[in-house]
Formats: structure tokens, sequence, C-alpha cells
């Protein structure tokens, strides 16, 4: 068995149900600024210049491949995009890549940008 194979072999009911391979829009205010998390934009160049997340680390999925020795392997690597599709297709290719902590964020763009948010606006 490759290793792809046993990673989608490992993706069973009870390692879906316990969450452990995806990070909430909560888990992200978290854990925003420690050091042991990389943010992996995995959007593309297209997609940056519209909006941009200037802490995480931007690597196109199509790149990924040829990009890989980019990414810290003693980190959680945390793959986002704009739907949560190609953070799923980035966090299986990384563990299927030897990539140990590995976490897919499960929430929308409009909810990560509502973390940087300063606070409940009012109109006077």
């Amino acid at each position: 068995m490759n290793a792809l194979d046993q990673v989608i072999a490992d993706m069973d009911f009870d390692f879906l149900g316990a969450g452990d391979h995806a990070m909430s829009v909560d888990g992200v205010r978290k854990v925003l600024g420690n050091d042991h998390f990389v943010f992996l934009d995995i959007r593309t160049d297209q997609e940056i210049a519209y909006t941009a997340f200037p802490f995480a680390v931007h690597i196109p999925l199509h790149e990924l491949p040829h990009r890989l020795d980019e990414l810290p392997r003693d980190k959680c690597i945390v793959a986002f995009c704009s739907s949560v599709f190609r953070g799923a297709v980035a966090y299986t290719y990384l563990m299927a890549n030897g990539f140990d902590e590995v976490k897919g964020l499960t929430a929308s763009m409009e909810e990560l940008v509502k973390i940087f948010k300063p606070g409940p606006l009012a109109k006077m």
C-alpha cells in the first residue's frame, strides 16, 4: 500500500468523527500568532489579488508538488482555500508526503476575514 492509499484508508468513521484533521475559525483565533502553526493558503495568484492573508504562506495548490521543501515538517500546517475543497486535497497530499501534523481549515473565506474585523461597527 502506498502512502496515499494509507492516508485514505485511515479516513474511517472514527477518524472523521474525532475531527482532529480539521480546524474551525475559533481554532484559528486561538492559534494565530503561535509559531508552531503555519497557515498554508493554496488559492491561486488571481484569488490572492483580491484578498490576501499576510500571516499565511502562499503556495497555490497546483504548485505544491514542486514546493514542498518550503514547508516545515516540524510544525502544524493548516491548509486553506476559498471553499474547503482544495484545502482537503492539500491536507491529503501533505499527509501522503510524510507531514505528520496537518489540518484543513473548515471555515469559509467570509468567516476567516471576520477574524480581523476590529469589533462591532455601529451606525451613528
